[in-house]
């Protein structure tokens, strides 16, 4: 029987491997990044792999890599899809919107990267509370840190109510999308579930940019 097993040029099996992670996660998520099954999809035994790869979690922490990119690029997407806006302070109110909604949004289309994307986050030791995959912080969270300090810079928000605002914004969108994909709302009609949606966002802005009453 003739060999199957095909050859690469340099790098080229290493993005042949993402991609085939890419196709798998789409599908399957997380759980469908077995590095017997992607290397036998592009035509190469598992030892061949590791020419690229340490581990098969080096392998998927760069598919996760790549499912983050195209999560940012969905909240940037939406970002200029917003409503716009003259006042500086409003457009940055705008863009934290389309942030949110953006990852609401990439969520309920692509679930599998998206789980993908979000379970192989990773917190470094010590005592940051930002999160890293690799060396790297997430493109999604990285850009919801700049759209708040955009908030800040045009007088939106306060630098008082900016300190932790990362986490509010995104455990409110990260617990809608939870339950959008996996929980009762999964069962919704999709104009009812972006009318929630849109409602948990602007809430979560609205009530970020309000000062509490003593």
């Amino acid at each position: 029987m003739a060999s199957t097993t095909r050859t690469y040029h340099h790098g080229g099996l290493r993005a042949a491997l993402v991609e085939a992670g890419l196709k798998a996660a789409r599908t399957g998520g997380a759980g469908a990044l077995g590095l017997r099954e992607l290397t036998r999809s592009v035509g190469v035994t598992p030892n061949a792999a590791y020419r690229h790869f340490a581990d098969r979690q080096a392998l998927v922490l760069a598919v996760a890599a790549e499912t983050q990119d195209r999560l940012a690029q969905a909240m940037l997407d939406r970002m200029t899809t917003v409503r716009r806006a003259a006042h500086p302070a409003e457009r940055a109110v705008q863009h934290l919107r389309g942030v949110g909604l953006g990852y609401i949004q990439f969520a309920l289309s692509e679930p599998g990267w998206f789980e993908l994307a979000i379970l192989t986050q990773e917190q470094p030791r010590g005592d940051s509370p930002h999160l890293a995959v690799g060396d790297r912080v997430p493109p999604p969270y990285q850009l919801l840190l700049d759209t708040l300090d955009e908030m800040v810079d045009t007088g939106a928000l306060t630098p008082q109510r900016r300190t932790d605002a990362e986490w509010i914004c995104w455990s409110a969108v990260h617990g809608f999308a939870d339950l959008a994909t996996r929980g009762p709302l999964r069962w919704q009609e999709r104009s009812t579930v972006n009318r929630l949606a849109a409602h948990v966002v602007d809430t979560v802005i609205d009530d970020l940019r309000t000062d509490p009453v003593d």
